[in-house]
């Protein structure tokens, strides 16, 4: 699935699962401000487990630390659709954001601010620009990264947990998202059961089991499709209308208290 795609189908789960709106689930209720900010970290969590191609477009996203990070990423995780794209992946990313949302301090006019959150922000930021065409050069990147990273980090959501529930989101769609690719992902990494040879002449079979040992559900085929396109459109469609409902209200919420 394309980068911005995975972003914006970040997004629209954050919007789903927290929003408590007429056009959202709630099973995560927080804020409209807590909208908003829950939805921009998700849309870049959503890239986090593309950090394991060291020469794809998110290891460029903010250089050099983005470059160092993908190489290690690529080599613990035993290469692109592996590690990062599994269970085991999906694990990792919480525990580590689970410890990171620990982390804050307390800041004068701002009261608690979520120091953890907001230095994870900077990274995830720094892949949603990239993927969705926003960042110019490396100095550009790092500016707005840190911009909005503040933003999180001062109006993240009160409660404790949110940050290992919006990454886990984010890294979730995006394993689905390549799952409905035809090249598939290794959902049970480290563990690599290929398909014998002898099933490869059956039809359907074939299709969801590959020869390398990926799951696939080739819904979408090929990364970029029309298919792919029909699915995210409105999937996108949504996320946009969910954050910018959630500002107003929470403009609203200012302008009256």
């Amino acid at each position: 699935m394309m980068g911005g795609h995975h972003a914006a189908s970040g997004a629209a789960a954050w919007i789903a699962v927290a929003s408590t709106a007429p056009h959202a689930l709630g099973w995560y209720p927080v804020t409209p401000l807590g909208v908003v900010t829950g939805a921009l970290l998700t849309a870049g969590a959503a890239l986090l487990p593309d950090l394991d191609h060291h020469s794809g477009t998110i290891a460029h996203s903010l250089p050099p630390v983005t470059k160092i990070l993908a190489r290690i990423t690529e080599q613990v995780s035993g290469g692109h659709r592996r590690g990062t794209h599994s269970l085991l992946g999906l694990a990792v990313f919480v525990a580590l954001s689970t410890a990171l949302g620990k982390v804050t301090a307390d800041v004068p006019l701002f009261g608690s601010v979520a120091v953890g959150a907001g230095l994870l922000s900077v990274l995830l930021m720094g892949f949603a620009l990239k993927a969705l065409k926003i960042a110019g050069g490396p100095a550009r990147s790092w500016l707005l990264a840190l911009s909005l990273s503040a933003f999180i980090a001062v109006y993240a959501p009160e409660n404790n947990d949110w940050l290992p529930v919006a990454v886990g989101l984010g890294v979730a769609v995006h394993i689905l998202g390549d799952l409905l690719t035809h090249q598939g992902v290794m959902i049970l990494w480290p563990l690599r059961i290929k398909r014998p040879r002898s099933l490869a002449g059956i039809p359907v079979l074939n299709k969801l089991w590959r020869s390398s040992g990926c799951m696939s559900l080739p819904l979408i085929g090929a990364a970029g499709s029309w298919r792919e396109w029909a699915l995210m459109v409105p999937v996108t469609v949504y996320a946009m209308y969910g954050v910018v409902h959630a500002a107003f209200f929470a403009l609203a919420q200012w302008a009256s208290g």
